[in-house]
């Protein structure tokens, strides 16, 4: 069995003497370690510990799953494994109506270059410089379209179904966001990876 990823990057890192999270020299060896590391979303999923599985989303938690979009015929492209952070209200399952819908920053429409600055910046905001399971980002759609600092996110904007969610949510630790910010796991079809970025790329010039 693959051991779960996002712990067992950590815990290299860790040993080689990176902190997570609290200087850049860190996140930049952690997002190298990741952007090097080869692994399959359904892995991921059947190795992710019982305590990282939700139904539930949190607004400023960082989250990835498994969706199939109910418009994809009309979509040029779309990512069957987003990596976000929801910013508006999301609902459980038991309480959600049959399309009950939630908006996030999937993280994967940027290169990893503007990913990087995306999450650099995000981290500005984040709740606490403790880096644990408690942390998230103060997150909402005025604040993003408020700061110039913040305009990378615009193609990152996407909504989702829940009824279109297959499986349950796989919360992702802060102390793991630089390991998921580069690890290759973008699914995207009807499209490569290369022309998803450059029409992101327009979108913010």
């Amino acid at each position: 069995m693959v051991a779960y990823i996002y712990n067992r990057l950590v815990d290299k890192g860790i040993k080689s003497g990176q902190v997570p999270n609290l200087t850049r020299s860190a996140r930049n060896w952690f997002r190298d370690l990741a952007r090097t590391t080869r692994v399959q979303p359904s892995q991921i999923v059947s190795n992710a510990p019982s305590a990282q599985m939700t139904k539930q989303l949190q607004v400023g938690f960082m989250y990835q799953f498994f969706y199939d979009p109910k418009t994809k015929d009309k979509l040029p492209y779309y990512d069957t494994f987003p990596l976000i952070f929801p910013f508006k209200k999301a609902f459980t399952r038991s309480r959600a109506s049959e399309d009950g819908a939630f908006y996030g920053i999937n993280l994967h429409y940027l290169d990893l270059r503007l990913r990087a600055k995306l999450m650099d910046n995000l981290y500005t905001i984040s709740t606490d410089k403790k880096y644990d399971e408690d942390t998230r980002i103060r997150l909402s759609y005025q604040m993003l379209n408020s700061a110039s600092k913040f305009r990378f996110f615009k193609p990152c904007i996407k909504q989702y179904l829940m009824s279109h969610v297959r499986g349950r949510f796989i919360k992702i630790n802060s102390n793991a966001w630089d390991v998921a910010l580069f690890l290759p796991t973008e699914r995207f079809r009807k499209a490569n990876k290369g022309r998803v970025h450059r029409e992101s790329r327009r979108m913010i010039a």
